[in-house]
């Protein structure tokens, strides 16, 4: 069969997303009421009852996981028997993405006719319910709440870099050193493109925050936006305290032509790359730029034979400004023009793996109003996963389902040689990357260097944040220290850095 084919031509037919947000976050919708609610309105968008549906797809969340697999319970909550109904793995930011093409692929392959993808968050729901079982209010969901299993640290959690907050920095300090630029030009590379995510957000109805911010507004760093982790402050890191829920429906054109649905309201699909970074943030080759990003973005474009000049809109995942800043780099988008239709992970909302799901509600919405193509980049993990495809308000003859998306040889044949790392080491190094954390006061409570050593390999050491000069070298933007030599030392607590 080609793609000449109507049976086998995947079109997102309905849309819906949900953002609540009651006075009393104790009276949110859970995770599976929201994904519910996001359904209903995909369906009332497409015009299709959810019993019909054939397959549904679930990311992956972490707000209510003591639920366990929603496979199920959702099912049976929207009145469906659908023959495939799984549950991502995990929750990254590039599942809704690969949830949307293995869709596409199944109805390539005739193997489904009507499929659905849902997430929903609610982290305010869940914190506010945490609060009154910590209070002895509710004891009844304390009772239910799982427990995240302990481990030991690993070398470069013992330095600190554990959360994704933690690790971008080190992307956004290389990159700026790569690019020549200083930090002013840097900050206020980040802060012009986090103001047209404000801008975007604040005309969007499915935004958690609508409220412009201007360039300024980003980079003045106060007590409402506090430093979170060098260079980022808190209006340039994702916002994970919302309620929100996304679903959308993709069908055979076939099948929505059947149903009656007017082409005007179909959005084609179009193909999609994948490829990842190593898990392990010290086992990457470099910080400055990422094989993968650069292989799912050049290979989506390539496989559906277009431009930047084709696109009238993207979404560039934006949990870090880093990332959305390579991401428009490798892709040649301006920095003056929106990289978001629904507003980013800060002002539009950051549920954790279902962003992206909001991205295409958003997208759907924006082509069907005017344009022909949209791009969207996906990317979860810790910088790690990488998941591109295209949208299209024509058919895009390129596309063919289903695909085999995964490009992650060719990105493995662009890597470069990764450093040995080394967790003994003293002696004289130059810094790779660094970053400060910073405590909810504001002050700076830690910070860590990824140095290199004269033969090149990789190591770790301490910032001592009371040293006052050696703080002022990492952050004040006098002098670039990416690039800068010192040495690593031994102390009691473990290596520690001194500059030159």
């Amino acid at each position: 069969m080609t793609m000449t084919d109507p049976e086998r031509i995947p079109v997102i037919i309905g849309v819906g997303q949900v953002n609540d947000r009651p006075t009393d976050p104790d009276d949110g919708l859970d995770s599976l009421g929201l994904m519910v609610a996001a359904l209903k309105l995909a369906a009332e968008d497409g015009g299709i009852p959810l019993a019909d549906i054939d397959s549904l797809a679930i990311v992956d969340q972490i707000s209510f996981h003591h639920l366990g697999k929603l496979c199920e319970p959702l099912a049976a909550a929207i009145g469906a028997t659908p023959a495939i109904n799984y549950q991502s793995a995990a929750p990254h930011g590039d599942t809704p993405v690969r949830l949307l093409n293995e869709a596409a692929n199944r109805i390539g392959a005739g193997e489904v006719k009507l499929a659905a993808i849902v997430g929903g968050e609610a982290l305010r729901t869940a914190a506010g319910r945490a609060a009154k079982a910590a209070s002895g209010e509710d004891k009844s969901y304390n009772a239910v709440r799982q427990v995240a299993t302990r481990r030991e640290p690993n070398y470069a959690q013992k330095h600190g870099l554990a959360a994704p907050v933690d690790v971008y920095p080190l992307y956004e300090n290389a990159t700026r050193a790569a690019w020549g630029q200083s930090l002013a030009e840097a900050q206020f590379e980040s802060a012009e493109i986090w103001s047209h995510f404000s801008r975007v957000a604040a005309a969007n109805d499915g935004a958690w925050i609508r409220k412009p911010a201007s360039p300024d507004d980003i980079l003045d760093v106060n007590e409402r936006n506090r430093p979170i982790a060098f260079p980022y402050s808190k209006l340039m890191v994702a916002n994970s305290s919302v309620n929100q829920g996304a679903a959308f429906i993709v069908a055979s054109l076939a099948e929505a032509r059947r149903r009656g649905i007017a082409d005007s309201r179909l959005i084609h699909v179009g193909m999609g790359a994948a490829a990842k970074e190593p898990p392990g943030i010290l086992a990457r080759d470099r910080y400055d730029h990422s094989v993968s990003m650069e292989t799912s973005i050049t290979r989506t474009l390539a496989l559906n034979g277009m431009t930047v000049d084709d696109f009238d809109c993207v979404e560039l995942y934006s949990c870090f400004p880093c990332v959305p800043k390579m991401a428009r780099r490798i892709l040649g988008w301006p920095c003056d023009r929106p990289a978001t239709v629904f507003g980013g992970l800060t002002f539009g909302g950051g549920p954790i793996a279902n962003y992206m799901s909001h991205a295409i509600v958003s997208m759907v919405q924006k082509l069907r109003s005017g344009g022909r193509h949209g791009f969207l980049f996906a990317n979860g993990g810790f910088a790690t996963d990488n998941h591109c495809i295209v949208l299209g308000k024509e058919p895009i003859a390129a596309a063919r389902f289903p695909q085999d998306f995964d490009y992650q040889a060719e990105a493995e044949a662009k890597r470069g040689p990764v450093p040995e790392l080394i967790e003994d080491y003293a002696g004289p190094a130059t810094i790779e990357s660094y970053t400060v954390f910073y405590g909810r006061d504001g002050a700076p409570r830690a910070g860590v260097v990824v140095a290199r050593t004269p033969e090149g390999k990789r190591t770790l050491a301490h910032v001592d944040v009371a040293d006052a000069a050696m703080l002022a070298f990492l952050t004040d933007g006098s002098r670039e220290p990416v690039g800068t030599d010192g040495q690593v030392v031994q102390l009691e607590d473990g290596c520690g850095w001194r500059t030159a």
